[in-house]
């Protein structure tokens, strides 16, 4: 992993494939997200694959804005990740695990130069991601575990 990461993973009680069908649909994401930006999405399909753009309405430092992602990695059940226009990419792999899916998160910002990297780094955001991942993890496996529950 690049030094330029920032991760965490947690096994859920569920297959990959209710795991995916979360992660997979942009308009889940406010029922997952630990780290309270994500407020809605404003334009997307209901499962995205390679390609596909979403919009999401956001919320930082208590200033709302709104930011387009395109799904950059897509493999069914297995993983997905998507850009902002900066160029970082929030991911998800999933690998079955026993009788459930072991989840990793990533922040992935190595894609930028060194300039912004550093921007990231001194404004502290590996830091605030990674309080924000850990904690969508945990909601993820809530959501799906009471999806499977519920089918």
């Amino acid at each position: 992993m690049s030094e330029h990461q920032v991760s965490a993973s947690l096994t859920i009680t569920a297959p990959p494939s209710a795991v995916f069908a979360i992660v997979a649909d942009p308009h889940q994401h406010p029922r997952i997200d630990g780290s309270g930006s994500v407020q809605s999405v404003i334009e997307g399909p209901d499962h995205v694959t390679k390609g596909d753009r979403f919009q999401v309405s956001m919320r930082l430092f208590g200033v709302p804005y709104t930011i387009a992602n395109t799904v950059v990695e897509y493999e069914p059940d297995r993983r997905i990740a998507w850009r902002h226009f900066g160029g970082h990419r929030w991911r998800y792999e999933l690998e079955p695990s026993g009788t459930g899916t072991r989840v990793t998160e990533t922040f992935d910002y190595s894609r930028y130069n060194r300039l912004w990297r550093t921007f990231i780094e001194v404004t502290g955001f590996p830091d605030r991601n990674r309080q924000g991942i850990e904690a969508t993890l945990v909601r993820l496996k809530e959501a799906a575990e009471s999806d499977v529950r519920l089918a």
